[in-house]
């Protein structure tokens, strides 16, 4: 007897059959299993808050579930871990100990990326002095930071666990140092989706010539539906690439081709139930809706010459001070969250690029004047009463001289530290001209009042609404948060 040919649709059921485990079994069993081990669980699972978007909308505008002091965020993160001991953490004791051996107990029991032996204290390179009422210490690489002192609230005894650049890149941006887990963005996006349905709620900005060393991980939606992604965007040309159609493609051809794909989506969904085909939806939509917005949105050439010249901004040249002025474009078009990622920090003293005397000048020139120039803008336009602005990097540096191989190197460098570098915020929810947090005598470690990356993350959330506790998403058995399984805490010393 010829056996009958399946069609797609009974192909793709029995498959799904074929690939079920004792786990569904236990969830979707009728003798109520899963039931009962739900019911087991504890009040604060049952506590964990779900958003709940429009089923045919993955990202529609919600409410946060608690009050809320920041509706969007515009993130700086410096690839490479600035040195704090060259820009915001003054250390006159340290500049006494240059050139002297490192005291042993300062290497005892750590690890360094590069250091070996005995390597000689390194005093800041560059003369301090303090700024505004609050009297905060700046560095002479940032003048025009520093006209905003009063502005800025520090924290200055930030901890990480990691001390290789990838893993701390993702520890700062995802909670983990493992590939596969939501950034900080995607986070947001999917509790509060976007206030502007013809952008994406996470975008993505990139300057220094290279991606950061994990790449596109660290503005993946991880474990979360894919919609929730941070849109990687270029501030010269398309602003996203294939955004134009094809040539002798017009717009109606396209809204027609959409149309089709939209229905068999659809089909498919209403027989699988897979929440992926409602993101492919929405993606297929928000693509054709950017077409018309997002050039507009991104075309630098709608700013006068008086914008441009203060940031140091030029629309033929992709640049970190492009960056920062299409930052305050897009949140003030209702984006969510804009992370900017700039290459290029990593000061080593392994080459003249990576020196403390040259490379950290360099960077320091190229974003000083535009995050500067950001700050004023945003404030001008009633931006900071509602967004929150983060700078930092994945660790700090050193109080020792990088001596790679044992051996003084050619050009002054600092060695990679996770035991304190500095972050400042500016902005709604936080206080203004105040530091958080004090490190020892040489800047090496916390004297006082430590912060960790989770605890970091726990205050974002708190700023935009959420309990980090309650703020999860069910994944692999377990109910995943971006401040992991580790006690975290808000900071609440720096919260206005």
């Amino acid at each position: 007897m010829m056996k009958r040919k399946e069609t797609i649709g009974q192909q793709c059921f029995r498959q799904s059959l074929e690939d079920r485990t004792r786990r569904h079994f236990l969830r979707d069993s009728t003798t109520g299993l899963g039931a009962l081990w739900l019911a087991s669980q504890s009040a604060a699972t049952d506590a964990a808050v779900l958003p709940k978007h429009a089923r045919d909308n993955p990202l529609s505008p919600l409410a946060p579930p608690l009050s809320a002091k920041v509706k969007r965020v515009i993130y700086l993160h410096m690839v490479g871990a600035p040195s704090q001991l060259e820009l915001f953490d003054y250390k006159p004791d340290l500049k006494m100990l240059d050139g002297k051996d490192c005291p042993q107990s300062f290497l005892d029991g750590k690890r360094f990326a590069f250091i070996n032996g005995t390597p000689k204290m390194l005093g800041p390179q560059f003369p301090f002095r303090q700024h505004g009422d609050c009297g905060a210490w700046f560095s002479d690489r940032m003048p025009h930071l520093a006209s905003h002192a009063d502005d800025l609230c520090f924290i200055k005894t930030m901890q990480t666990d990691q001390f290789n650049h990838g893993p701390a890149q993702l520890m700062v941006h995802t909670g983990t140092s493992q590939m596969g887990s939501p950034s900080i963005g995607s986070w947001v996006t999917w509790g509060l989706g976007t206030e502007n349905s013809d952008l994406p709620g996470f975008i993505v900005l990139l300057s220094g010539g290279r991606l950061p060393r994990v790449g596109k991980a660290l503005w993946s939606a991880g474990f979360l539906p894919s919609v929730y992604q941070g849109v990687q965007c270029r501030s010269q040309g398309d602003p996203v690439l294939n955004v134009s159609n094809p040539n002798g493609v017009t717009r109606e051809e396209r809204r027609r081709v959409l149309d089709t794909l939209d229905e068999l989506n659809r089909h498919s969904h209403e027989s699988f139930g897979d929440p992926e085909t409602l993101t492919r939806i929405a993606q297929y939509e928000m693509a054709f809706r950017m077409q018309a917005s997002a050039p507009e949105v991104m075309d630098l050439k709608n700013e006068s010459a008086q914008t441009l010249a203060a940031y140091g901004a030029d629309p033929e040249k992709e640049s970190f001070a492009n960056n920062c002025l299409l930052a305050r474009r897009l949140v003030e078009n209702g984006v969510r969250f804009v992370q900017l990622y700039d290459w290029g920090w990593d000061t080593h003293g392994s080459s003249k690029s990576e020196a403390l005397e040259f490379g950290l000048v360099d960077k320091c020139k190229q974003t000083d004047q535009p995050i500067a120039a950001l700050l004023a803008d945003l404030k001008s336009r009633g931006l900071m009463e509602d967004t929150l602005v983060v700078w930092g990097g994945e660790f700090g540096r050193t109080p020792m001289r990088e001596n790679r191989g044992g051996k003084e190197m050619a050009f002054m460098g600092r060695d990679h530290s996770p035991d304190a570098f500095t972050i400042w915020m500016a902005g709604a929810g936080v206080k203004s001209g105040y530091t958080h947090g004090e490190t020892d005598a040489v800047g090496y470690t916390p004297a006082v009042d430590p912060v960790q990356v989770r605890d970091m993350h726990a205050t974002l959330l708190h700023l935009m609404g959420f309990n980090h506790q309650q703020m999860s998403y069910p994944f692999k058995g377990l109910n995943q948060k971006l401040t992991g399984v580790k006690e975290a805490r808000v900071v609440e010393a720096i919260l206005a």
